[in-house]
């Protein structure tokens, strides 16, 4: 790490918060893990409402975010430059969910901005390759999350972003590109995601901060390839390919910080 990153976070309050060992099958990792020099795009789609329900089912949770009707799906994209496990590019299919018997919130948007104390709505991850063995074993080990190591090239500029999901085996999974107009301010999203581990729900806060930038009117396209990789499947099954996003965040200097999950009960 950086001498003035590792400087910098041992100051800041951001990163100081009690801290816990875990062993996974490549190393150990402290937790909560902390991201300090990241890069990230959120591209927001509506997806299909009977696919959502398939991946879904099963699960004990229900889509926590529709527009006009359909539920909506995140896919981010991450750069981490610096971070307490290393340097590595990620991808993340997210769907917002509710788990059975939580109270359904007035307004899910509002309750995205709410704090990881506070907020109902979460993310349950379809599909989280990643660019490390260190990332994926802490991400199968601690929290159950779908990864699997692969190539994942990553270029945001001001003006375009361009990512791809390399299929381990041979070809592309998918792809997002396209021109970024003009942007207005956007918050960061701290939020908690809802997984799996040996057949426990878990629920994982992930506090964020960041500058961001929200684009409406952009250019960006979600291509498939010709996998059959699992992860090009959930996105046929959401009903993505060649689909725009209705919506666009990024950043340049995002932080996070990833807390060990809790059992639901």
């Amino acid at each position: 790490m950086k001498p003035e990153l590792k400087a910098r976070y041992k100051s800041d309050p951001f990163f100081q918060v009690p801290r816990t060992y875990k062993k996974t099958a490549e190393g150990e990792v402290q937790l909560p893990i902390y991201f300090l020099d990241t890069s990230n795009l959120i591209a927001i789609f509506k997806a299909d409402e009977d696919g959502v329900a398939k991946l879904l089912e099963g699960t004990g949770l229900s889509s926590g975010l529709s527009l006009a009707g359909n539920p909506l799906v995140f896919i981010s994209f991450y750069e981490y430059r610096e971070s307490t496990v290393g340097a590595y590019n990620e991808v993340g299919i997210a769907i917002p969910v509710i788990p059975e018997g939580m109270k359904r919130p007035k307004n899910g948007y509002l309750d995205l901005l709410r704090s990881t104390d506070e907020s109902v709505i979460g993310w349950h991850i379809v599909n989280l390759p990643v660019t490390t063995e260190l990332a994926n074993a802490a991400g199968q080990e601690i929290w159950g999350y779908p990864k699997f190591v692969t190539q994942i090239p990553f270029k945001m500029d001001k003006s375009s972003f361009s990512s791809e999901v390399k299929d381990p085996g041979n070809g592309s999974i998918m792809r997002l590109q396209g021109k970024l107009n003009f942007g207005i301010k956007a918050p960061a999203l701290s939020g908690v995601t809802y997984s799996h581990l040996n057949k426990k729900l878990l629920r994982s806060s992930i506090n964020a901060r960041g500058s961001y930038k929200a684009y409406l009117a952009h250019r960006m396209k979600l291509s498939i390839g010709g996998s059959q990789h699992n992860m090009a499947k959930n996105l046929r099954e959401l009903g993505l390919d060649n689909s725009r996003p209705i919506a666009v965040l990024s950043s340049h200097d995002f932080q996070s910080r990833l807390s060990d999950g809790a059992e639901v009960n």
